[in-house]
């Protein structure tokens, strides 16, 4: 029986694809008769139950990546058990191949497809712990800004128009309103009112005619009382309304040019929903 000759340099080639010992490595490569792509199949195979009993460890880091391409956008979070590997160079460039990957799909919220999974599986296998796809959502049609804080564990994905002849918005005003997203405090629940609960902007209303009938007031001023505290709350939560980050003099509504509408955005934060 004639036997395969492993090279070293394909030994080391594995083991860089696998992050598994020399010997581990070889031993798969003999059982594949030296083709690495079948080596590395047999090895996910061995490793699929020891990686899948790592699953039921905390992984309470991780981070967010964005994707942009072709009239799509997609923002992602990857999870891992620690900050070391969250901030490691493979993690992140396998966080950014499976954004890349979620364009793919339609529109809306997202589950992780073979290939996004495979992709994860790969650092999974060399870091040793459990990390996952936790989340992700694609948006599609007209343009897109986005901000990922520099510790990744932030991000903001931001969908917008363009009327026709009007200027495009700025990357700076773009970035500006995504940091804006990111930072607000209370966090924009909608882009305007028309975008806010219906049953919780009416309580919010009842409540205000409420407190202002309640003052003892005539109904005409009790009715423009009970108007000024709807847009007071309507500023505190919209994104139109809020006073801008950058500036709060100004609302967010002021400083985006004509022409240019919003149409969603997504805010993701690192395992909070």
């Amino acid at each position: 029986m004639s036997t395969v000759s492993i090279s070293p340099k394909d030994v080391m080639k594995l083991r860089d694809r696998t992050g598994l010992g020399m010997g581990e490595c070889k031993s798969a490569l003999v059982e594949a008769n030296g083709d690495i792509e079948a080596a590395e199949k047999i090895i996910r195979e061995k490793m699929k139950g020891k990686m899948d009993a790592r699953t039921d460890r905390a992984a309470g880091e991780g981070c967010i990546a964005v994707a942009i391409s072709n009239g799509k956008a997609a923002i992602v979070e990857i999870r891992s058990e620690t900050d070391f590997t969250s901030r490691n160079e493979e993690f992140r460039a396998m966080a950014t191949t499976v954004s890349k990957l979620a364009l793919g799909h339609n529109a809306g919220s997202i589950t992780a497809d073979k290939a996004m999974v495979d992709a994860v599986d790969v650092v999974r296998l060399k870091s040793g712990e459990n990390l996952s796809f936790a989340r992700g959502t694609v948006l599609q049609g007209g343009s897109f800004a986005f901000y990922v804080h520099h510790d990744a564990k932030l991000g903001v994905l931001l969908q917008y128009t363009k009327a026709d002849g009007a200027e495009d918005l700025a990357a700076d005003v773009g970035t500006g309103i995504c940091q804006h997203i990111a930072a607000a405090v209370p966090t924009p629940a909608a882009i305007d009112s028309a975008g806010l609960d219906a049953a919780v902007v009416a309580a919010k209303r009842a409540e205000a005619i409420a407190e202002a009938q309640a003052s003892g007031k005539p109904a005409q001023i009790a009715e423009k009382m009970a108007e000024g505290k709807m847009r007071k709350y309507f500023e505190e939560v919209t994104l139109l309304g809020q006073p801008y980050v950058r500036d709060d003099k100004m609302q967010v509504g002021q400083i985006i040019p004509k022409g240019i509408t919003l149409v969603k955005f997504v805010r993701l934060r690192l395992g909070q929903d």
